[in-house]
């Protein structure tokens, strides 16, 4: 069985990636770009060092656009990412029959209730699984240790949908500290 795997090349969605094939799923990886950067190269990078199939999905700029605006608005980006990450779900599930991704317990953003995750499995009549759901950040990175090596730091160049959206903000004379709390990101370098 193929399970699709919303993937940015950090450690969440490529431990996500490892739990599901070490339980017999297939795994193709997919990420999200809406054209402004070509940021899915990163992701992509991560991903051959992973030894995963990869694809990249085009998604309508709009979408990002409006949840740009729900940033600039909200001064904090939670709704914004939520409303792309759902927005993302809600196309990716019109192809594939099994989506996951990895969010995990602590995440604000991208987070959906279990309400909207309801939703999206039965209007599209697919699963959606995320198996970091029940992990903490302490956890989760000690379980990541055990299978990846990877770069941390404030700034990574990685295929995730903040990097489409720091670069608008800047764009427009933004700073992205105004919008994004400050974070330690991660992108995948190899399998151990």
């Amino acid at each position: 069985m193929e399970v699709t795997v919303l993937y940015s090349g950090g450690k969440d969605s490529s431990l996500a990636a490892y739990i599901l094939n070490k339980l017999g799923y297939e795994i193709r990886l997919l990420n999200a770009n809406f054209g402004i950067l070509d940021s899915w190269r990163h992701a992509e990078e991560a991903a051959y060092a992973i030894g995963f199939d990869f694809e990249v999905k085009k998604f309508e700029r709009k979408i990002v656009m409006e949840a740009l605006e729900m940033i600039l608005q909200d001064g904090y980006p939670r709704r914004g990412i939520n409303y792309i990450h759902r927005r993302v779900l809600e196309e990716v599930a019109k192809e594939y029959d099994i989506i996951a991704d990895g969010t995990r317990r602590d995440d604000k953003a991208p987070c959906l209730d279990l309400s909207e995750i309801r939703s999206i499995e039965d209007r599209y009549d697919i699963e959606y699984i995320a198996p970091l759901r029940g992990i903490g950040y302490k956890t989760l990175n000690s379980l990541a240790r055990m299978c990846y090596e990877f770069e941390e730091g404030n700034a990574l160049l990685k295929g995730d949908y903040e990097s489409e959206i720091r670069y608008l903000l800047k764009s427009e004379g933004k700073k992205e500290e105004d919008y994004f709390p400050k974070h330690i990101q991660t992108k995948v370098i190899r399998r151990i």
